[in-house]
């Protein structure tokens, strides 16, 4: 298994540990609003990464923070008149549930950064103690990045260049370097009704957002792990700052070995913004797409390559997606209904199909590779469908189902309802008894359904029609 790691620029070998599980943590939502199509990407790609992982044998345990407490939950919660709590309880559950429609449940532990203010304080403190941290009076404390010459390793940039990755919450004219960044913010008289607090030896206050996820990763897997995943907009500042962090407390180098970034997405070439009103939410993207669709937009792309949504896009995925679905009804329609005798030639394809795709997804989960490994197996079988014997038809069937359900896919295999059946059955014994004017009514009924019927040499093939 080869994975891409951002810090050295290399696909490095990914081995299973023994006697444990792979640590995995990957970065979660700020839970001040709708969770947006890059969100999602980054979420599902990483539930399809996980999945296949098992798949092969690989044990993972999955965690993944909620960002509870944030400079942008405090404003949702000024804006509304409500508290901070109430925002982050209601996004929190948006997120979850999105998820759940979704299918990406490969999350092994969530874990909200409020509920690890106690290693937070821990770990602020240690790095006080170390002396990488520095106190602005009135305002909290900063990481100082002239004590840490290793910033910028992950983004190869440099400490100069710092200030134009900073967070509202890390400005401070007081700060002894421009990229120093906020571990500890003190509270604030004004925000008192909407702005959280907690009690610490140095002064009362809320965490920076860098310092949630350092103190959480090494409450669950201790200072050193193996994998760390997230969005490209977060190697800079965010990645780095974890890095710079928690290196400095424990001084064990490196905080992680394997760092993944899934790669940008834009909605119609553009970045997506509300502004310019093209901010792609679940309820959005399920206007257009089923959840299994939308898992199979996200694989056509390789999840470090740039990603452009489009209607287009869309279009072609749903496409796509519809002769996967239409392959294996009719695979199903051969293993039942076939007399054929053809086996030589497919059996051969079904082993390169095998081979091809796991190459692909264990070259750093190269999914349109191994979906184009699923296309070419279905152009073999497609020269000579209903010539396949019985045998080698569910064999092909079998293979393709359980390589999609590894990479997520839910809903493959449509059960078509029983009314439709039932005029299907119909309309074939009117075809029998030559009787097609009612044939033909009974083709329009089951289209008014939703479905469509079309003839083949074993009999009717039944689908979903296309909206």
């Amino acid at each position: 298994m080869l994975i891409y790691n951002s810090l050295t620029e290399k696909k490095e070998i990914l081995k299973k540990p023994f006697f444990r599980k792979l640590k995995l943590f990957v970065c979660g939502p700020t839970v001040y609003d709708s969770p947006h199509i890059g969100n999602l990407r980054t979420f599902m790609s990483f539930d399809i990464i996980v999945r296949y992982l098992r798949s092969r044998g690989f044990k993972v345990f999955y965690l993944q923070n909620i960002t509870d407490v944030d400079d942008k939950i405090i404003a949702r919660a000024e804006q509304e008149k409500t508290s901070w709590k109430n925002i982050s309880e209601r996004y929190e559950k948006e997120f979850i549930e999105n998820n759940t429609l979704l299918n990406i449940g490969m999350v092994d532990r969530y874990a909200r950064a409020t509920d690890h203010i106690p290693a937070i304080i821990s770990q602020v403190t240690t790095l006080i103690k170390k002396g990488y941290a520095y106190r602005i009076d009135g305002d909290g404390w900063y990481f100082d990045l002239s004590k840490f010459p290793d910033y910028g390793k992950l983004a190869h940039r440099t400490i100069a260049q710092a200030e134009d990755g900073v967070s509202r919450i890390d400005t401070s004219r007081n700060k002894k370097n421009t990229g120093d960044f906020c571990l500890w913010k003190f509270s604030s008289s004004e925000n008192k009704k909407y702005e959280p607090s907690w009690d610490a030896p140095f002064g009362s206050g809320r965490p920076g957002w860098h310092i949630e996820d350092t103190a959480i990763t090494e409450s669950f897997f201790g200072i050193q792990y193996d994998i760390h995943g997230g969005g490209v907009d977060l190697k800079f500042p965010h990645h780095e700052a974890e890095i710079a962090q928690q290196e400095s407390a424990s001084g064990k180098k490196p905080f992680v070995k394997l760092w993944m970034h899934v790669g940008f997405l834009q909605v119609n070439g553009q970045k997506m913004s509300k502004s310019l009103g093209n901010f792609v939410t679940v309820h959005d993207i399920l206007s257009k797409l089923s959840p299994d669709e939308f898992r199979l937009l996200i694989l056509q792309h390789h999840y470090r390559a740039a990603f452009n949504f489009s209607d287009d896009a869309v279009s072609f995925t749903k496409t796509n997606f519809r002769q996967i679905v239409d392959f294996l009804a009719q695979l199903a329609l051969v293993a039942e209904k076939g007399s054929g005798k053809n086996e030589d030639v497919l059996r051969a394809e079904i082993t390169k199909f095998e081979v091809s795709f796991h190459k692909a997804m264990e070259d750093d989960f190269n999914t349109p590779e191994a979906l184009a490994a699923l296309h070419t197996l279905m152009n073999a079988a497609y020269n000579d469908l209903y010539s396949l014997s019985p045998r080698v038809a569910q064999k092909t069937r079998e293979v393709c189902i359980s390589s999609l359900k590894n990479l997520g896919f839910k809903d493959i295999l449509p059960a078509i309802p029983e009314k439709v059946s039932e005029l299907v059955a119909e309309r074939e014994l009117s075809r029998i008894h030559k009787q097609f004017t009612h044939a033909d009514a009974l083709r329009n009924d089951v289209r008014a359904l939703g479905y469509e019927v079309e003839d083949t040499p074993l009999g009717p093939f039944v689908r979903k029609s296309i909206k």
